[in-house]
């Protein structure tokens, strides 16, 4: 909406400035911090009031971890409508309106009421089933279809996105992918992304912690994507209108920072699939529409830790009858190796930062 005001620049010169994305993306990511912080305490108030408490596993199901966990019972959960409300709100105030940044926000708002739906039922029966598996992919592939629907509607996006860039290499793999691959391959990145930051949410400040670096790597590459004179000499994928998602990445980078101010141990609100499965969606989203979609299993190394732990432990209980580790995803077992909460935390936080330099890395190295 600001970025209108460089029209303008006719009859007072200094509106041109937000014709650049530069200054748009710091208004963003201001912007959607300054709200997170105004709205944040009212809602989490709000939730309280209305007692919409996540329900953790008892003893039974989870052992040692839920003694470890018993002081989290009066925790309110769907913080992630703070989230939403900051990320949506900012980018509509300083984002450029384009297909690019319409899809993103299709994605983003409509994991949100998928992840609402299944906080929603968990409070209200007071166990933690939620919404059924099923279900959730089951809307995960509706978007996915949607999103394809509408970047193939539009001349500037549809031949674009049918290109398939990846790290390593300095030309574009496939000029145009198949339908029949294209539309599984973004439903895997979609689906992928928003379940393994939904399984990284499983202690104070991990998951929204780890957003944050995955966030800032994404809201580099667009940038980079969009200026002609870096995406020549990085030999990567050029597209001037991608640019505008460095705004929406700049907006999620705030809102996350006000987010993890509560969310900080001890936590004071938890996200709640509403943020899990909706911020992961919208970064593997932004990582296909800046083709750099296979970068993201580098950039969310800690994502694909706590995803691959899962599906290890399961397929080894399966098959041998013997677990790998103590309990996945993997933070549970150092936590219950003994490892404080805290400290599995910062160790995280501090291996996704490496994750995500050595996939703006990839960016040089082709």
């Amino acid at each position: 909406m600001l970025s209108y005001l460089a029209d303008l620049e006719a009859y007072f010169g200094p509106l041109r400035l937000f014709r650049y994305i530069t200054l748009r993306a710091a208004g963003a990511g201001l912007t959607s911090l300054v709200i997170g912080f105004m709205i944040g305490p009212w809602l989490f108030a709000k939730l309280r009031a209305l007692r919409a408490r996540q329900s953790l596993r008892g003893q039974d199901e989870v052992g040692e971890l839920a003694k470890l966990h018993a002081t989290k019972a009066q925790t309110p959960t769907m913080g992630g409508l703070m989230i939403c409300i900051s990320v949506v709100g900012s980018t509509l105030l300083w984002a450029r309106p384009n297909v690019y940044v319409f899809t993103a926000m299709l994605v983003y708002v409509g994991l949100t009421v998928i992840g609402f739906l299944d906080d929603y039922l968990k409070v209200a029966k007071r166990n933690s089933a939620g919404l059924p598996g099923r279900w959730k992919l089951a809307g995960q592939a509706l978007l996915t279809l949607l999103s394809v629907c509408v970047l193939m509607a539009f001349p500037e996006s549809a031949a674009r996105m049918r290109e398939l860039w990846v790290p390593f290499y300095k030309d574009v793999l496939v000029t145009q992918m198949p339908f029949w691959f294209l539309i599984p391959f973004l439903f895997l990145i979609l689906a992928g992304s928003s379940n393994a930051i939904n399984l990284t949410d499983g202690v104070d400040g991990l998951a929204i912690g780890c957003t944050v670096t995955s966030a800032l790597a994404y809201m580099i590459m667009a940038y980079v994507t969009s200026h002609a004179l870096i995406a020549d000499y990085l030999l990567i994928s050029h597209n001037p209108q991608a640019g505008e998602l460095t705004v929406v990445c700049s907006a999620l980078l705030g809102a996350s920072l006000a987010f993890l101010w509560y969310n900080s141990h001890p936590a004071e609100v938890f996200m709640g699939d509403t943020g899990s499965l909706a911020l992961g969606g919208l970064i593997g989203m932004i990582a296909f529409m800046v083709h750099q979609p296979l970068t993201l299993i580098i950039v969310g190394g800690i994502f694909v830790m706590e995803a691959g732990s899962v599906i290890l432990q399961v397929g080894s209980f399966k098959l041998r009858k013997k677990r790998i580790f103590r309990m996945s995803p993997i933070h549970h077992h150092f936590e219950l190796g003994g490892w404080h909460e805290n400290k599995v935390v910062i160790r995280f936080w501090i291996l996704s930062l490496i994750f995500a330099m050595a996939g703006l890395a990839t960016l040089k190295l082709r």
